[in-house]
């Protein structure tokens, strides 16, 4: 059973930068899909991201193109999110998913198409 950690959350001010990072324990990532998502409080989990295998294919949501970035390291079976420019509106629990291993060059953008999903970590945005 595959398990991903999130890391890099914390506090930044609006206009700064965070790189989180999904890490794979248990299995590896090499020939699945990911993607990222977040949760504000009360609110429902959006779509922030997603990648193939192979990094061939990359897909954004609306409010985080041209700001966010995702890529992968699969020696290191690790996800990437680089955050650029930040907004008090991107504060959110940001959450890992993968999927099993498929090697399709396609990412995927809603949330019953991952099979694997970290716990979370907390991005805070100041004003």
């Amino acid at each position: 059973q595959v398990q991903l950690v999130e890391s890099g959350g914390g506090l930044v001010q609006a206009g700064g930068s965070l790189r989180l990072s999904c890490a794979a324990f248990g299995g590896t990532l090499t020939a699945s899909a990911a993607g990222w998502f977040r949760q504000e409080r009360g609110k429902e989990r959006e779509f922030v991201a997603t990648i193939s295998w192979n990094s061939g294919f990359t897909f954004y949501g609306d409010s985080v193109r041209d700001r966010f970035t995702i890529s992968r390291d699969n020696a290191k079976s690790t996800v990437y999110l680089q955050m650029n420019d930040l907004k008090p509106e991107d504060t959110a629990v940001y959450y890992c998913a993968a999927t099993i291993s498929r090697s399709q060059d396609r990412g995927f953008s809603k949330i019953g198409d991952y099979d694997y999903w970290g716990r979370g970590t907390q991005v805070t945005v100041s004003s």
